[in-house]
């Protein structure tokens, strides 16, 4: 634990929280407008996530050299990451080209439910 300062560590623990926190956002966008792209998107997040946990156990056990496959895990993970983030982005990109002018929105219609209530 004392392979980092406390302002490195209220970073890492930070971006950790950030990112968990990123992925329930997406995850209700998705249950919101009824489009399971984002949904996707969300469990493409997943691999960066065990990644950074990853570093961050790495780190809280001070680096042991017995831990270094967690180093290895987490490269893995990221790339993993990446590569499904850049796949789910893809995806979205794709379901949004093909919707229709009027679905550009579905937060937006005349009188539809929202998560804020109905649009007038």
């Amino acid at each position: 634990m004392h392979a980092l300062s406390i302002p490195t560590w209220m970073i890492h623990v930070s971006s950790v929280i950030e990112w968990i926190a990123a992925i329930w956002l997406i995850w209700r966008y998705g249950e919101v407008t009824g489009d399971r792209y984002w949904r996707g998107l969300s469990f493409a997040m997943l691999p960066a996530l065990v990644g950074a946990m990853c570093a961050c156990t790495w780190h809280y056990f001070d680096n042991p050299t017995s831990l270094d496959w967690l180093v290895t895990l987490q490269a893995t993970m990221t790339v993993v990451g990446n590569c499904t983030l850049c796949l789910a982005a893809w995806w979205i990109w794709r379901s949004a080209k093909r919707k229709p002018e009027s679905e550009d929105s579905p937060l937006m219609n005349e009188g539809q439910q929202t998560a804020i209530g109905p649009q007038k």
